[in-house]
């Protein structure tokens, strides 16, 4: 039996062949790969970066928002505050009768009562007939106009909460 020298030194030049193809194949696509994976995390870096940015600016306007709301929150309380103390002043000079209320009555409803019709010395009205108010009385609409001015600062408070929450996209 002889040995086919030249078919084996064939099949080894193919065989070395193939396997010089295999590994530069290889090289080519792990040099493609590398490229591949070297872009997708560049893309994935810049899609990390625009996403902090969005972030970011999203807390920017979260914290503007917030101080405006702190800001509007201060101010109700500063107009509640002096309501209260308006009121409690006024309450209290009602109660010395350091001020007396009283309305104005038309001449002609006020027809047979025994009101008198000249202004005192702190009327604003001339020749206007008027009727003190008893200080039970006084008080209690004191009580009443209290509280609507609260109510009505409230109700101010509230529309500007809404109003700046509405300039913000999804309460943002």
């Amino acid at each position: 039996m002889t040995v086919p020298w030249r078919l084996i030194g064939a099949l080894a030049l193919v065989l070395i062949g193939a396997g010089s193809a295999w590994h530069f194949q290889g090289w080519r696509y792990d040099k493609q790969f590398a490229d591949q994976a070297r872009l997708s995390a560049e893309t994935l870096n810049k899609l990390a970066m625009v996403g902090a940015a969005a972030q970011h600016a999203e807390q920017e306007k979260r914290l503007a928002l917030e101080q405006k709301l702190a800001a509007s929150e201060q101010t109700h309380f500063e107009k509640m505050t002096d309501a209260q103390n308006d009121q409690a002043r006024l309450r209290d000079r009602v109660a010395t009768a350091d001020v007396r209320l009283s309305v104005l009555l038309d001449a002609d409803s006020a027809g047979g009562c025994s009101v008198s019709a000249a202004p005192g010395a702190r009327g604003v009205d001339h020749a206007a007939v008027r009727a003190r108010l008893d200080p039970a009385h006084a008080q209690r609409i004191i009580t009443i106009t209290d509280t609507g001015d609260r109510g009505l600062i409230a109700l101010a408070a509230c529309q500007a909460y809404v109003k700046a929450i509405t300039k913000f996209p999804n309460g943002r």
